[in-house]
């Protein structure tokens, strides 16, 4: 029966093939790459011996390769062996059209070839026949982009699955820096490992020495200083902003700006304080419930209102709507004693 991504997960896809479980067919697709190339990854290296690579496994790139050849490989028979694998890398370089083509063969697969499709960066259409046709029959997985709120569970689980552990702080200035690239997150926590050999925890010092994440300026920095109502220190975090503008374009702090301001509002609908119920509604590590107690009873239900329309309005003027040259330290700078002001 074919499994979608609402019913497995990537771990279970290898685990079964490792079982001798798998699928002729299986087609990867989806925004985050993170997982598509875990899954790659574990096709490539592992699901065949070192002998039977050599004469079966064939890795195809989007770019190079049209569907009949695609479709060619794939009704090769397998030399002494039972299976052949044929890895379709960067498939979403194919046009459409052409891709389309595919669903002749998928309909109708050769039993002894294991055909992996990797389509990243984004899902393909749900009107697509081919993808209906691979839902019914085979197995495809589609690849999200983690929800940010899940983001810092995401890292501390990552971290326990390499045996060690990770400070809240150090795990809020990794994704305040990184975002919610899992690829990037992936690769800045395995260069910190190599780094920090013998040591149980990741620690805001670690970040700060290898990531090159300022402790004391940085976006979650400047939200702390501004719930806080702490002027001075919102407006020399502001500073260092704008001295190092590269390295701190607007639009990231606004979404994080945005994203703060929206959980505060969440918790003034749910009516109930308690750093328990925070941590719940906001989404956040318990241990930093305390500042957003401090950010509500600093902004109650009318001013958070207001410094949501802020925003947006600083978003359109960071987009060069309705102003003029304007640096986006100057912006922040503006934007930062409006909101303090109220």
């Amino acid at each position: 029966m074919a499994k979608t991504a609402k019913d497995i997960t990537p771990e279970e896809i290898i685990k079964r093939a490792k079982n001798n479980d798998f699928s002729n067919v299986y087609f990867l697709h989806g925004e985050e790459p993170y997982y598509i190339d875990v899954i790659s990854d574990y096709f490539e290296n592992e699901f065949m011996n070192e002998m039977e690579k050599a004469f079966n496994q064939t890795v195809m790139y989007g770019k190079d390769v049209d569907v009949y050849g695609i479709i060619n490989a794939c009704r090769r028979f397998p030399m002494m062996a039972d299976k052949q694998l044929i890895l379709v890398k960067e498939a979403q370089n194919i046009a459409i059209k052409e891709l389309e083509k595919l669903q002749s063969y998928i309909e109708n697969p050769l039993s002894s070839t294991v055909l992996v499709l990797c389509y990243k960066h984004k899902k393909m259409d749900g009107r697509s026949k081919l993808l209906k046709v691979a839902k019914e029959k085979h197995l495809v997985f589609e690849s999200a982009p983690i929800a940010d709120y899940k983001l810092q569970g995401w890292i501390e689980s990552y971290c326990k699955s390499k045996n060690i552990n990770i400070q809240p702080l150090a795990c809020v200035m990794l994704t305040d820096f990184l975002g919610n690239d899992l690829s990037k997150v992936v690769n800045e926590i395995d260069k910190l490992l190599i780094n920090i050999k013998n040591h149980a925890e990741i620690t805001a010092q670690h970040i700060e020495k290898y990531v090159g994440v300022s402790r004391e300026f940085n976006t979650f920095e400047l939200q702390n200083a501004i719930g806080a109502g702490n002027f001075f220190k919102a407006q020399k975090i502001v500073r260092y902003f704008a001295a190092n503008p590269k390295e701190n374009s607007i639009i990231p702090v606004l979404s994080s700006l945005y994203n703060f301001y929206g959980k505060i509002l969440a918790i003034h609908n749910s009516k109930d304080y308690s750093e328990k119920n925070i941590a719940t509604v906001a989404g956040v590590h318990p241990f930093f419930a305390k500042d957003y107690v401090k950010a509500c009873n600093t902004y109650p239900m009318d001013k958070s209102i207001r410094v949501i329309g802020y925003l947006h309005e600083f978003d359109l003027k960071s987009k060069g709507v309705g102003s003029t040259d304007i640096s986006d330290g100057s912006l922040l700078k503006e934007l930062v004693f409006m909101i303090m002001k109220l």
